[in-house]
């Protein structure tokens, strides 16, 4: 959440009526509905796993075990098995 200050984005009059209920303190407003940003949207996150995962389901059919996968990629072995029997991206 990023902080920016009113009298800076907002219209002076809104700014005013905002005024007329809270002064002086901090106010989270909300996004709109469906705007809302998946986990790991905004840091890269959810790409970087997604990239590793199709890594390791491309290891996995080019012959590496659960096993060996697992050591590389620190991760348990169950993991592992959900990642290479999981049909997705």
């Amino acid at each position: 959440m990023k902080y920016k200050n009113a009298d800076t984005v907002l219209p002076e009059v809104l700014l005013r009526e905002i005024q007329k209920y809270i002064q002086g303190t901090t106010i989270y407003i909300p996004n709109t509905d469906g705007v809302r940003k998946k986990w790991g949207e905004n840091s890269g996150s959810r790409e970087l796993l997604i990239r590793r995962n199709r890594e390791i389901r491309a290891k996995f059919s080019a012959g590496q075990s659960i096993d060996q996968l697992a050591d590389t990629f620190c991760l348990s072995h169950d993991s592992i098995k959900r990642i290479v029997y999981t049909k997705k991206r």
